[in-house]
């Protein structure tokens, strides 16, 4: 018996690296496949997913990510929501030969193709996207991008465009004023409520994690429907999506360095 438990000792400690060696990738993929099905699953209005970052509550439960080694109390994403992708429901990696999904899906992300874009637009959106450090632009594309007519420049624009109305609307104010303290659902709707309109915050879910015993925002997922490509502002996009649940009651708007 004493065999059989060490050698079961042995294969636990060997899952146990490999599952350290992958996780922040496939982590990362696993939380868009969960917040994809969720949206599908309880708002069938809803047509994209706009997911945005609270980086420094990401970085604390993934300090090990490139993008998590950098960051500086100073940088754009430690006072401000940061971009994470945008997301067509029901539709995913369009025209992408198979050995590129296999790629992307294993998390090796930098090692997929580079993206030909405007050298302002790379520029713009390695501040607003800092998981272009691991690559995450290039899987954003390959997954969800492709997926959407129009150029890799029209398609990070409109997200630019986006993050930068949100971070100028109640939310951004309200995370910017709240760093280091704690966040809960009737106060985060009732700011989308502000900015975009009566019942904007209940198309919107909260991504949260607990580390040592305390509850970490890493990010919000808002339902958006129509011309996400054409549309002006975000208002109406996200009042003709479905709602869903917030998931997250509450969590702390981590500061940058804590972890």
């Amino acid at each position: 018996m004493s065999f059989f438990k060490a050698m079961s000792g042995s294969v636990a400690g060997v899952v146990a690296a490999l599952v350290l060696l992958l996780a922040p990738a496939a982590f990362a993929a696993g939380e868009e496949r969960a917040d994809q099905g969720a949206a599908e699953g309880t708002a069938s209005r809803t047509q994209y997913v706009l997911a945005v970052s609270w980086q420094p509550g990401f970085c604390e439960t993934r300090p090990q990510r490139k993008e998590c080694e950098s960051q500086t109390a100073e940088r754009f994403d430690a006072t401000n929501l940061s971009l994470h992708g945008l997301w067509p429901l029901r539709k995913s990696y369009c025209g992408v030969a198979a050995e590129v999904r296999a790629t992307d899906r294993k998390g090796s992300w930098l090692e997929l193709p580079k993206l030909a874009m405007a050298d302002d637009t790379a520029a713009r959106l390695l501040i607003a996207m800092p998981g272009v450090q691991s690559g995450l632009d290039r899987h954003q594309w390959l997954r969800s991008g492709t997926c959407q007519s129009g150029s890799v420049d029209d398609y990070f624009s409109v997200q630019l465009r986006m993050l930068e109305e949100l971070n100028r609307s109640a939310v951004g104010a309200l995370f910017r004023q709240r760093v280091g303290a704690e966040l809960d659902e009737a106060t985060i709707k009732q700011a989308f409520d502000q900015s975009f309109g009566a019942g904007a915050g209940d198309r919107v879910r909260m991504r949260c994690q607990t580390v040592q015993g305390r509850s970490i925002i890493t990010g919000l997922t808002i339902g958006l429907t129509g011309d996400v490509m054409k549309a002006a502002t975000l208002g109406p996009l996200i009042q003709a999506a479905g709602a869903t649940e917030f998931k997250c009651a509450k969590g702390i708007a981590d500061a940058a360095g804590r972890g």
